[in-house]
């Protein structure tokens, strides 16, 4: 399998799933995709020793590891965010958060396009899009109508993924659509690329577009009876 200490390990629970592989060199040699959509914070820990079991690895074979940060469900990318901060702190590795748009990009050209939007399904048919240049973002992620996105700041080539069709449509640029496919997988080797680019990591964070949906639950004061 290479050397002792080889191993990306990959794991992603911002949407409906509890996702994980592991890379060996670019070799894929554990898998797993659990479709769940609550239960991830008790099924990550016991999904990532099966990952090992399947690599015939310990922990200590890991030498980085990959963390989805959406956008994504509130809980579920938060649980997966501190499950990479704990383990990268216990195993003295470094762990890079990859977010949803950078696995939507193309796997087979990571670098290769100069001004690309990339698109995710958002809540109640919107979608949140993230511009990119070069396999790096060059904005903050929006939330948009796909049928009339507006103003996104910059001339745009390409639109990729989420009804990629309509938003190219109303911003003049080609389309390629995609769907979110071998997430975990593809988590790897993005984090691999860009270990081999030479960026500094950053520690891994949550990548909101909206505030989450329910907010925290609050003390209700006692009703009073009238006497």
């Amino acid at each position: 399998m290479g050397s002792a200490r080889d191993l990306t390990l990959a794991f992603d629970t911002a949407g409906a799933h509890c996702a994980g592989a592991m890379l060996s060199g670019d070799r894929i040699v554990a898998e797993r995709f659990l479709s769940m959509a609550r239960g991830q914070a008790e099924a990550l820990m016991p999904m990532l020793e099966d990952l090992l079991a399947g690599a015939g690895a310990g922990w200590d074979a890991v030498s980085l590891i990959a963390v989805g940060v959406g956008p994504g469900n509130f809980t579920g990318t938060r649980v997966s965010v501190a499950a990479a901060r704990g383990l990268a702190l216990a195993l003295r590795v470094p762990a890079r958060g990859v977010s949803a748009f950078e696995t939507m990009r193309d796997p087979a050209g990571l670098s290769d396009h100069p001004q690309e939007l990339v698109s995710i399904e958002a809540p109640r048919g919107a979608a949140y899009v993230q511009r990119f240049a070069h396999g790096q973002a060059t904005g903050a992620p929006l939330l948009v109508d796909p049928a009339a996105p507006g103003d996104i700041g910059i001339a745009v080539r390409r639109v990729r993924g989420y009804r990629a069709g309509e938003i190219a449509r109303a911003l003049g640029a080609e389309a390629s659509e995609a769907a979110a496919v071998d997430i975990a997988p593809r988590l790897a080797r993005i984090a691999r690329w860009r270990l081999a680019r030479g960026e500094d990591p950053a520690r891994p964070a949550p990548l909101y577009v909206r505030p989450a949906d329910a907010a925290p639950m609050r003390d209700v004061p006692p009703t009073i009876l009238p006497g």
